[in-house]
């Protein structure tokens, strides 16, 4: 059958913060096709004002950015780029020699051909011991302003020192690390074109290795090309994709901005609370009850090529991702700590995962958009040989 618009109809629609572009024809299931060509035209005008309104919580308007085009990076003013420095910033990112085994790097979880992660569910280091969370993408985290899961690091220069203390990880004491750079001669001529000076310390390693970091940057994606006036960037399944993730499925509600990610943190109901794989989040970090369960945003450029997803890993595929968020996370809350003194620490699921009713068509498009804002993975030469 097919809908007739009316006056109040679109009031109503209009009053409920739904979008009316184009037309909408309802199938005896409820399902809603969307007038592909009107949302083509507008989203690929280069015009903001020309999008549908974005359906989004009336808690996050505050804080709101729409998806759009990323803008350079910027880098701090203690640390600033230049070619030299991200030349040495990569070597010592590739060089295992800065864990205490000699046999692990930062690329040894973090490998550009696996997306800037490892593909596994979580990632093992010295000994091949498991850690407990799957290994972030690395994929622009020069927009993020906390790293990690938990968000324990306010910069990129920060972050680079965790793993390699980390016992599961690297194993590496910093002054032992700094030691054991400072003996290979080979490297100081590449400090004193970096920095200026010979000095090797470990001031100056975690800077060089931030300083590379922040230049794995996302190229354009087809999603940018598009809605910079490529109207034909995308396919009819990845323009309902992306009208859909604005719009019904909620998306824009954590993962907006260019970054596709708010740059906070909420608990989706996956804290695995009484299991033996519990996590806490954030709240391990700040010790604020309200914090947890709390997970970061990740940004989803690049999703499509950084799997298995969630901080534990347990999902294998974007359409699992998809599914969960559409059933409003339906995993039974463990109760067998109801009563005792682990009361207190019991999870709050964030509000805004809901049940969103999504039909097979519209997980498809989602999906397939996902695809369009991930880019062709780009060669990356790693080093031949290290400094000795």
């Amino acid at each position: 059958m097919k809908f007739q618009w009316t006056n109040a109809t679109k009031v109503v629609l209009a009053l409920c913060g739904v979008a009316t572009l184009g037309v909408l024809s309802f199938t005896r299931k409820g399902t809603v096709t969307n007038d592909i060509a009107a949302l083509r035209k507008a989203y690929s005008s280069g015009d903001y004002k020309q999008w549908p309104a974005p359906m989004i919580d009336p808690s996050v308007k505050a804080s709101f950015q729409d998806i759009g085009v990323l803008p350079a990076v910027s880098h701090p003013a203690d640390n600033p780029s230049n070619p030299e420095k991200i030349a040495l910033g990569k070597m010592l990112f590739y060089d295992p020699r800065l864990s205490v085994s000699g046999q692990i790097a930062c690329a040894s979880c973090h490998d550009p051909q696996l997306g800037w992660g490892d593909g596994k569910r979580v990632a093992f280091g010295h000994d091949r011991k498991l850690g407990g969370r799957n290994a972030m993408t690395l994929w622009n985290v020069a927009y993020y302003k906390t790293l990690f899961w938990d968000g324990r690091a306010e910069s990129l220069e920060d972050q680079a020192q965790f793993p390699i203390k980390d016992h599961l990880e690297m194993n590496q004491s910093l002054g032992a690390m700094e030691k054991k750079v400072k003996s290979f001669k080979g490297y100081e001529p590449m400090f004193e074109k970096a920095f200026g000076s010979k000095e090797v310390n470990i001031n100056h390693i975690l800077k060089a290795i931030a300083c590379f970091e922040r230049t794995i940057t996302s190229g354009k994606s087809r999603f940018d090309l598009f809605i910079t006036g490529k109207s034909d960037a995308l396919t009819d399944q990845e323009v309902l994709g992306l009208h859909v993730y604005r719009t019904k499925a909620g998306c824009l509600n954590c993962h907006n901005s260019p970054l596709f990610s708010d740059n906070q943190f909420h608990n989706d109901g996956q804290t695995l609370w009484g299991s033996k794989n519990e996590d806490l989040g954030r709240y391990n970090v700040t010790g604020n009850k309200a914090d947890i369960g709390k997970f970061k945003t990740p940004s989803l450029r690049e999703v499509a090529n950084t799997g298995p997803w969630f901080h534990h890993g347990n999902f294998p595929t974007l359409k699992d991702v998809i599914f969960f968020y559409d059933l409003g996370n339906p995993a039974p809350i463990q109760d067998k700590y109801k009563g005792t003194a682990r009361d207190s620490l019991l999870p709050t699921t964030s509000p805004l995962v809901k049940k969103l009713n999504l039909t097979d068509e519209e997980v498809n498009a989602l999906v397939a958009f996902l695809g369009a804002i991930t880019t062709t993975p780009r060669r990356l030469q790693p080093p031949v040989e290290f400094p000795q």
